[in-house]
């Protein structure tokens, strides 16, 4: 029998939330691998990046309003509207006719998807005590690990075999799927007074992330960070988070409550949260453009150096489960994060003789620290609050991890052109200067290349296609220098990657002690729920 008033038939929804997780997940790597395709049929490749830009924007900015949402209307309510918004969504960009369109319905798409991926685990934290919990949450993330391991594989099977609008119909019949059983697994929830919506603080939350997201994701590459583009996004970004706080300190229901921050636990676990992804999202973002331009695999090879990390990710999620009831919260997340940094410090030895087993390994001994540590986040915040504030609590530790995927893929990306515009004005220029009057037509695109887009610089010198319609002395002189600088400026952005994760083990001790609650302690809690009162 069960006693949770939210939950009507237990194993259906499992089966429910496990069917949405995976082609929740699936779907933001199944669409990677349709890219090319897409863009052969539309054009628009100086937009290509936006299909996944306009996913990220939507979804991170909606994931605490559906929290907040799910402890005020419930759960049921919440995760039936976003798995209809993605579902519907899904339909219309199957049927775009330009990029345009494709872009916006994946905005909308991102809305649905914002709003599903916080659901699972709120609704993991009402269905079980802290123990099993530790168990569930593994398994989920190990799911979620399983869906990026595979999905490029399955979208390549389904853009070789039918065409990419496919991509985006498989949601439909698995999302309405999704729903039947969600529907019957979940109870609908009944208000015992007026709800009272926080629109002011939706309204200021959605500009201020969106502005300050991509102000990140568009400065360096579409615009000069001095520009008045990025300022003003800055800006307004700054000005709305600003008015969010002030708005969140005087409501009766606010979205992201202000004393949330007043407690120790809630401030220190996102904030590893928040650096364990900005390592992350550099490994991820940077060890294949190694692989590629410094080993020389191709774009598939350089994926499956990834696999390990993903796979060793998905063992020690699971294994994190049972280990935590024996480790405790504060000693695993530590342990974790101490495995990550012994990763990044392996990365920062990557060079030019580097093979592609050895890169392997590295991302094994990356992929066990953050399994170790992922599922336990959110684990210990539903641990420390009561379950009035779990939708709450719960999407926050999604949503500083993308805020921090997101500042770690912009600030270390940074770091690269800078440190690569530096060596390559020291190195390359000189003996570009010095070629013969007859190669001037080929060397001035590069030297431009130095001052204003380094990457690009190195996807053509480093392009074995590319070199073939250079004159000899590019393969003899300038590859050398391209791939030292390259070396080395990654081996920079690996440090910075490695000092991120460094503060996420110093602010690990801080923690204080979490326990998990198991079925007694459970039912006890669950009739004297305290008020949260700051920790210092």
């Amino acid at each position: 029998m069960n006693d949770n008033p939210m939950i009507e038939r237990r194993g259906m929804l499992m089966a429910g939330l496990i069917i949405a997780m995976l082609f929740a997940a699936l779907d933001g790597t199944i669409v990677g691998t349709a890219m090319p395709v897409i863009v052969r049929e539309f054009g628009g490749l100086n937009m290509m990046t936006w299909l996944t830009t306009a996913y990220m924007l939507s979804s991170t900015a909606v994931v605490p309003i559906a929290g907040k949402l799910a402890d005020l209307i419930g759960r049921k309510t919440v995760y039936l509207t976003g798995l209809t918004i993605f579902i519907v969504a899904s339909a219309l960009c199957g049927l775009a006719q330009d990029m345009t369109q494709l872009i916006w319905f994946r905005a909308i798409q991102g809305i649905g998807g914002g709003v599903m991926m916080p659901m699972a685990m709120i609704i993991i934290g009402d269905m079980f005590t802290g123990k099993e919990r530790a168990k569930w949450q593994g398994i989920f993330g190990a799911i979620y690990g399983l869906s990026s391991v595979i999905g490029p594989q399955v979208g390549g099977w389904i853009v070789d075999s039918l065409n990419w609008r496919w991509v985006f119909y498989i949601n439909l019949p698995v999302g309405v799927l999704a729903m039947f059983f969600i529907a019957g697994g979940l109870k609908s929830f009944k208000a015992t007074g007026p709800v009272k919506f926080d629109y002011a603080g939706m309204f200021t939350m959605i500009v201020g992330v969106v502005s300050l997201l991509m102000a990140l994701s568009l400065g360096g590459v579409d615009y000069a960070w001095g520009s008045w583009q990025i300022i003003g996004m800055f800006a307004l970004a700054f000005v709305s988070l600003f008015a969010f706080i002030r708005i969140e300190s005087k409501v009766d229901e606010p979205i992201l409550p202000v004393k949330l921050f007043k407690n120790k636990t809630f401030t220190l676990l996102n904030s590893v949260g928040f650096l364990m992804a900005v390592g992350m999202f550099g490994a991820i973002m940077f060890v294949p453009l190694f692989m590629q331009w410094i080993v020389g695999v191709s774009a598939t090879e350089s994926g499956t150096v990834m696999t390990p990390l993903m796979i060793t990710m998905i063992v020690a999620s699971i294994l994190g489960g049972q280990l935590v009831q024996k480790l405790g919260v504060r000693r695993q997340i530590a342990i974790g994060m101490i495995i990550m940094a012994c990763g990044f410090g392996l990365l920062t030895t990557l060079d030019v003789n580097t093979t592609k087993l050895t890169a392997s390994s590295f991302m094994v001994v990356l992929g066990l620290g953050m399994g170790l540590v992922m599922p336990i986040l959110t684990l210990a915040l539903q641990e420390s609050f009561p379950k009035s504030q779990l939708g709450v609590v719960t999407s926050s530790s999604q949503f500083f991890r993308q805020i921090g995927g997101t500042f770690g893929m912009t600030i270390l990306g940074a770091i690269m052109n800078s440190k690569s515009t530096h060596l390559l004005h020291d190195r390359l220029v000189p003996v570009l200067d010095t070629m013969p009057a007859d190669n001037a037509q080929a060397v001035a695109p590069f030297k431009e290349m130095v001052e204003t887009n380094p990457q690009a610089l190195y996807s053509s010198l480093l392009d074995p296609n590319v070199l073939k319609t250079l004159p000899p002395v590019f393969t003899e002189q300038v590859v050398p220098i391209v791939k030292s600088s390259l070396v080395t400026a990654l081996q920079d952005v690996f440090i910075y990657g490695l000092i991120f994760v460094i503060l996420g083990v110093l602010i690990t001790p801080f923690l204080g002690h979490i326990k998990l609650t198991d079925r007694k302690n459970e039912k006890k809690n669950a009739q004297q729920e305290p008020e949260i009162t700051p920790s210092v």
